[in-house]
């Protein structure tokens, strides 16, 4: 299967946000991919960060939908949107997942919100599994992946072969600009991500914003736990890579024991 991660800047309205959007589609498709990821809440854009977030309601997260929903079928690929998805308990963050035949398969909610977010987004509560073209794969969301390993795991237990980390990590305005891959004394992201793939035996894929100081690159982690490719940091573009689903034979994930784990007690 050919993937392709997409790493757009921050968009000043929905319509530019849109306009990046149909463009990396059309780039990826272009080069056959078949999944596109983008980042974390990319529609209006992640709270609490250094940037304004755009105005969003349900009319505008309706109009969005339609629109990507429309470009994957004219452009034949399935993308996975980040955005949010406004409830009645309050606002989430989802990744939808949309077929190339333009139709809603679902979408993931970030169950596991980071502290600092409680006060702008409610979490979510269900694990769901996608399927396309005949290759499942999971979705954890930034925090989820970086700090709850089991996002992933549970994911890899089912049979997924990859699992797709829509997430945002840096700044805007100010910070350190990295210049090297997966260094031990950079920020641990990298790290974090050749674990969630080595400890499964499956495909990461880590998509983050093109920040002009990122924190972490947007990569493709084999089921090695190596680093297969990534973006070069602060850069819009997307990364469109071929993965070998037989080499994610999810082994370490199928050989976990849950059964293992009960508290012990003297009899």
């Amino acid at each position: 299967m050919i993937i392709a991660l997409a790493s757009p800047g921050i968009a000043s309205s929905i319509d530019e946000g849109l306009d990046k959007i149909k463009r990396l589609l059309s780039e990826a498709s272009a080069q056959g991919a078949e999944i596109v990821c983008f980042p974390e809440a990319y529609l209006p854009g992640l709270r609490g960060q250094d940037f304004d977030v755009l105005p969003f309601d349900r009319t505008q997260q309706e109009r969005a939908l339609q629109a990507v929903a429309q470009w994957a079928q004219t452009y034949a690929v399935a993308p996975i949107l980040g955005m949010e998805r406004l409830t009645e308990a309050g606002r989430q963050i989802v990744a939808f997942v949309i077929d190339a035949r333009g139709q809603i398969q679902g979408y993931q909610t970030k169950n596991q919100l980071d502290p600092t977010e409680d006060q702008f987004y409610v979490p979510g509560n269900t694990r769901q599994l996608f399927e396309i073209n005949g290759v499942k794969f999971g979705v954890a969301i930034c925090h989820e992946g970086w700090r709850y390993p089991e996002t992933v795991r549970w994911a890899a237990v089912r049979g997924a072969k990859i699992v797709f980390h829509p997430q945002h990590t840096g700044n805007e305005r100010e910070g350190v600009r990295l210049t090297q891959w997966g260094t031990a004394g950079g920020p641990y992201y990298e790290q974090a991500m050749m674990m969630r793939s080595r400890e499964n035996t499956i495909y990461f894929a880590s998509v983050n914003y093109a920040l002009r100081f990122q924190e972490s690159a947007t990569s493709l982690i084999a089921p090695s736990g190596q680093c297969q490719a990534y973006l070069p940091y602060g850069q819009e573009g997307v990364l469109v890579q071929a993965i070998n689903v037989e080499e994610a034979t999810g082994l370490l994930a199928t050989r976990y024991a849950p059964e293992r784990y009960r508290e012990f007690r003297l009899e």
